[in-house]
């Protein structure tokens, strides 16, 4: 496990994404080790994220992790291994990313799922106005700009 990942675990604390799909072989195995897997609205196993596995920013079934874990790589740590970041920079990047996201948690109603996933619920709920400013805006930026391919 890279320096970056233990240093931000957001691909696995519920910021990014709110499951991951399995493969029938790994929902057995993760099932196996004690893991919760839900059904998906298709009938397809997903683990829900925050992932009961992670402990910190640490995975405790890293070598046994799903294959979507094992290729998913996020825009930084892509940035990083072609040289286009530094190490010290990409960390600085993880710091403002849990800077942001602890101003966007005080902007939210409280809860247990990850700031991201409150704000996308209050915002679903109209507990929220469309998210142009402020810190849930601001950390949906950072997140989109660094971290998310998809965004």
């Amino acid at each position: 496990m890279s320096t970056l990942c233990l240093a931000c675990g957001m691909c696995c604390d519920g910021n990014l994404f709110t499951q991951v799909p399995l493969a029938a072989d790994e929902a057995a195995r993760l099932r196996g080790r004690g893991l919760v897997v839900i059904q998906r609205e298709d009938g397809s196993p997903a683990l829900r994220q925050r992932c009961a596995a992670l402990e910190g920013r640490c995975c405790t079934v890293y070598d046994e992790r799903p294959g979507r874990c094992r290729r998913h790589v996020c825009m930084l740590h892509a940035a990083l291994a072609a040289d286009e970041v530094g190490l010290a920079e990409a960390l600085e990047i993880v710091a403002q990313a849990q800077t942001l996201l602890a101003a966007a948690d005080r902007e939210l109603p409280p809860g247990p799922a990850a700031v991201m996933q409150r704000a996308r619920q209050a915002l679903r709920a109209g507990e929220l106005a469309a998210p142009v400013g402020g810190a849930v805006a601001a950390a949906r930026r950072h997140l989109a700009r660094h971290f998310q391919r998809d965004a």
